[in-house]
């Protein structure tokens, strides 16, 4: 029972950790978005499970040079409904049983039964393969839940692109354009449209 007292402590001492780190990073976007306001601004909202982000952070690096005075940022795209909330009930219940595994819990003892569950002696017997099997295929599950497929794009928060609609990334020129076209109805006693290409 002991064992049980220490594994739960684990447990909530990581949730209470991780739940500060979510916090802390919000904070800081937060910060970063509302802080320097001095041009336009374009936000990407993006699936990292799909790796979006790599396609973020090669389209942020083009257009920083192309559109000096615009404002990049990029986060990720939330999965709707309960997708995120199951996903987040998993990788806890993962790590829950993972530490229930390696502390050895009986949990016949513990749920008052006669005899343990066949599998979860096996899982004691197996600890390493259970525990790595256990990870594996909870992330494959949580990846599954939170994968949206966004790649959506707004312009002063105005959304211009939205994969999810479209069904696909758009094109560089194709984005030019559409930046080129709301810079010019922000700014138009500008003549030009060309912006300088910093290089």
């Amino acid at each position: 029972m002991g064992s049980l007292r220490v594994s739960l402590g684990i447990l909530l001492i990581i949730c209470f950790i991780g739940g500060k780190i979510v916090v802390g990073d919000d904070e800081e976007i937060s910060l970063t978005k509302f802080g320097s306001k001095t041009g336009p601004t374009i936000k990407f909202f993006y699936c990292y499970s799909c790796g979006y982000k790599r396609v973020f952070d090669e389209y942020a690096s083009i257009l920083r040079q192309k559109y000096p005075e615009l404002q990049i940022y990029g986060e990720n795209y939330d999965p709707p409904g309960y997708n995120m909330l199951l996903a987040k009930f998993l990788g806890t219940a993962k790590i829950l049983i993972i530490l229930l595994i390696i502390s050895g819990i009986n949990l016949a003892q513990w749920l008052g039964q006669q005899q343990q569950p066949f599998w979860w002696e096996w899982c004691l017997n197996n600890k390493f393969y259970a525990c790595i099997m256990i990870f594996f295929i909870c992330n494959a599950i949580e990846g599954q839940l939170i994968s949206s497929g966004a790649f959506e794009i707004h312009f002063n928060d105005v959304p211009v692109w939205s994969k999810l609609e479209t069904g696909r990334v758009p094109q560089l020129p194709e984005l030019f354009q559409i930046i080129d076209n709301h810079i010019q109805m922000l700014f138009p006693d500008r003549e030009s449209l060309e912006m300088s290409f910093t290089k």
